[in-house]
């Protein structure tokens, strides 16, 4: 699997970016796509996972209420829906995927056997 994200970019705080992740070379609906993120100096953190027929959701407690994660099998692509930006958001983000079914597993990194290439998010105060 191929995973290529983007929509990255600068914010003032309280604004809105959508981050994108495509992916290639597997039947999209057979994997579960995660995003992730790291802010300088931090480890990596979970912020959202989709099942792989959609529906099913789980979120960081940091982002639930202000961040969306939704997929379209017809074009292969996940979508992070980010509002009410805050300075803290800021970090590289990134998109990963695996065929696992085992949902207990979906906040840890380790999990993912497929990773894209981070896009940039910078909330200015």
């Amino acid at each position: 699997v191929q995973l290529q994200a983007s929509g990255g970019g600068l914010v003032q705080a309280g604004g809105s970016l959508r981050l994108s992740c495509a992916a290639s070379g597997q039947t999209f609906n057979s994997i579960r796509v995660g995003w992730f993120r790291q802010a300088p100096g931090k480890e990596r953190e979970f912020v959202a996972v989709i099942k792989r027929a959609g529906g099913i959701t789980a979120y960081a407690d940091s982002v639930k209420g202000r961040f969306t994660i939704s997929r379209d099998n017809t074009k292969n692509t996940v979508f992070l829906q980010m509002n009410s930006l805050k300075p803290e958001d800021t970090a590289v983000y990134y998109c990963a995927a695996d065929h696992s079914v085992i949902w207990s597993e979906v906040r840890n990194q380790h999990a993912y056997d497929y990773w894209g290439q981070g896009t940039q998010v910078t909330v200015s105060s």
